[in-house]
């Protein structure tokens, strides 16, 4: 799929863009060229240490902000496919500092597609998050003004041979500032705080979201938002996998946070079909949903949602600790704690 390629991605040096380059050059040694588009020299140096160029031949590393159009379009000559992982996600931070993610995260996003249509990029696929679902804060109102732009690229690319995606999906196991290293670093105090006890999320491993996007960059048709299938976990569950003798400390809801999150609203629940693994929303494009149905999808059923406290999969405490050994720590152990 990738062998003969050139991908760039944006947000390359994030926890995503690691895992990403990491399962590429594993998977494609083919490869054509892999770009790690950031703003960060010291990041992309530190990266540098495990991935280099003289180890593998087909990576750049390319200095730029997404806010900056022009150098969008340089780093994007001859470029096949664009993953964009780049983003400002700290929910309290938007809440406070409200224009610098609008221009990194739906300026930002209008610029890549612009440079996309400029060039020769065939694909496109933009990681959202299940925060733009009905959003309550300003980051997640940011990625949902994001993802209606490249569903609506779709709408005036023209003759372009040129597909825009977007992926979406909850919080991700182990990436930076998530709740999981949080807690590990916090138990030695004997105390883990909880913003409320009642509180879900869903959970998906960095492996879970790269073959989400390998899928969509091979077959997602363009113009689709594209939600997996994966269970939520309860905050005090996580709390116990981690430091079962911790004392749980209620600090209380953050601005801007939900007690439990969606990724499929029953306002797009009429706009969704099930692959399988997948759901789609189809933002009320008949077409391509007619598309995926004749390929064997079908439509959900009536007044269907999807949301972390509803959700049919749970995961478990001893779930949970699985989890943290194989995708966060392999030494992690709960004795002790």
């Amino acid at each position: 799929m990738l062998n003969g390629k050139s991908v760039l991605v944006t947000g390359g040096t994030g926890s995503f863009g690691k895992a990403f380059l990491k399962t590429v050059l594993a998977r494609y040694p083919g490869i054509g060229r892999l770009v790690v588009y950031s703003r960060d020299e010291l990041k992309q140096f530190e990266l540098r240490q495990t991935l280099s160029e003289q180890e593998y031949p087909a990576l750049r590393y390319f200095l730029g902000d997404i806010r900056d159009r022009d150098r969008l379009r340089r780093g994007l000559e001859g470029v096949d496919i664009v993953v964009h992982a780049a983003a400002l996600k700290q929910v309290p931070a938007a809440e406070y500092n409200p224009f610098e993610f609008i221009k990194t995260n739906v300026l930002g996003a209008q610029n890549l597609i612009e440079a996309c249509m400029d060039t020769k990029v065939s694909r496109v696929v933009a990681l959202s998050t299940d925060k733009a679902a009905a959003p309550i804060n300003l980051y997640g109102a940011t990625k949902l003004c994001s993802d209606k732009l490249f569903v609506a690229a779709n709408g005036i690319k023209g003759s372009r041979d040129l597909r825009f995606s977007v992926v979406r999906y909850g919080n991700v196991m182990g990436s930076r500032g998530s709740v999981i290293p949080f807690f590990l670093d916090r138990r030695k105090t004997g105390v883990l705080p909880i913003t409320d006890p009642a509180m879900t999320r869903f959970n998906i491993s960095l492996a879970e979201g790269v073959e989400l996007v390998l899928w969509a960059i091979e077959n997602a048709l363009g113009g689709e938002i594209i939600v997996p299938k994966i269970p939520s976990y309860n905050i005090q569950d996580v709390a116990r996998a981690v430091a079962p003798s911790a004392r749980i400390e209620i600090v209380g809801v953050r601005p801007g946070e939900k007690i439990h999150e969606e990724m499929i609203t029953p306002s797009d629940g009429p706009n969704t079909i099930d692959i399988g693994k997948y759901y789609l929303l189809t933002n009320s494009n008949a077409a391509l949903a007619e598309r995926y149905i004749s390929a064997g999808a079908k439509r959900v059923p009536q007044g269907f949602s999807y949301n972390s406290a509803d959700n049919d999969e749970f995961l478990t405490v001893e779930q949970l600790r699985s989890l943290i050994r194989e995708h966060v720590d392999p030494a992690f152990s709960h004795e002790g704690f």
